[in-house]
């Protein structure tokens, strides 16, 4: 194999960090592979893998080997959609993450999309409630909702989104509205972390911030769940707004202390493209900035 072929084994290997794995993408042999992977390390003069009866793991070496090549693989792709024109339908797969919550009400809905304009394109969608790292774990976008640290990422904003506490109406009659938030010691509070008894919830602005401590009358994974609570009556949440928007359009849901509610944080579609830029992400990109800048409760 050319050092081009080599790199592909390993890159698939690293992904996985498993010699099965990659086979069955590349469509080899186990052999096949663990030539391949025996081989480039000869070449380099280093151990890339760390081999034991039960698992592979990336040495040292083979960490920065494989952010390397994932780059050098990736421009040799981008050279290749440019020398076919970037006006080529995109094809291939896209990998894709966004929060829970957020990937189901907006990025499935956009992928539908995306995926009936190119039919050449598959797509792999991962919602989690994490920030993952889009090199380590080889997505090629990610929404992130909050501030951006630092990175070599590319990053487009794309909206922005409040974090306001909401009960339903028959809960507010039966224990009055809070007016400030240190009145929420006298009120029940629905969490969305369940390793704690207790909740910190923050309001008002970064020159003045709230920061309430506060006991959970009920804990439960996820804002599906929560908001499923508040709308029997169980308690107060304090979530983003677009995660309850259809329960307050209805008037299921009451949004409370609103104005303490401080300042928005923003939403940023987050990729690694070069300069050029692949048309599979570029088209994605365009087409989810699109539909997620329409959305008047990203605003």
């Amino acid at each position: 194999m050319d050092d081009i072929s080599l790199m592909t084994v390993f890159v698939a290997v690293g992904d996985r960090l498993s010699f099965a794995g990659a086979a069955r993408q590349l469509d080899l042999s186990a052999a096949a592979v663990t030539r391949a992977i025996q081989t480039l390390e000869q070449r380099r003069g280093t151990p890339l893998l760390v081999r034991s009866s039960r698992r592979v793991t990336l040495s040292e070496a083979g960490g920065r080997y494989l952010e390397d090549a994932r780059t050098i693989l990736r421009l040799l792709a981008d050279a290749e959609a440019r020398a076919v024109g970037v006006n080529a339908a995109p094809q291939g797969l896209l990998r894709v993450t966004a929060p829970v919550m957020f990937g189901r009400l907006f990025i499935v809905p956009g992928i539908a999309d995306y995926l009936q304009r190119y039919p050449e394109m598959a797509v792999s969608a991962t919602f989690v409630d994490r920030n993952v790292n889009l090199i380590d774990e080889g997505f090629d976008i990610a929404v992130r909702i909050g501030q951006l640290p630092d990175s070599g990422m590319k990053a487009l904003k794309v909206g922005q989104v409040g974090r306001w506490a909401f009960a339903s109406p028959e809960y507010l009659e039966k224990y009055g509205i809070p007016q400030h938030p240190l009145d929420l010691h006298q009120h029940r509070i629905i969490a969305t972390d369940v390793s704690s008894s207790q909740s910190i919830l923050r309001f008002g602005s970064r020159e003045s911030p709230i920061s309430v401590k506060l006991k959970s009358v009920f804990g439960v994974t996820g804002s599906d769940a929560a908001i499923a609570a508040a709308l029997q009556g169980v308690g107060i949440i304090h979530l983003p707004v677009y995660q309850v928007k259809d329960q307050v359009a209805n008037g299921a849901l009451v949004p409370i202390l609103r104005e303490y509610s401080g300042e928005s944080l923003p939403i940023h579609l987050l990729h690694r493209e070069s300069r050029f830029g692949s048309s599979k992400v570029r088209n994605f990109i365009d087409l989810i900035a699109d539909r997620l800048r329409a959305e008047p409760s990203l605003h």
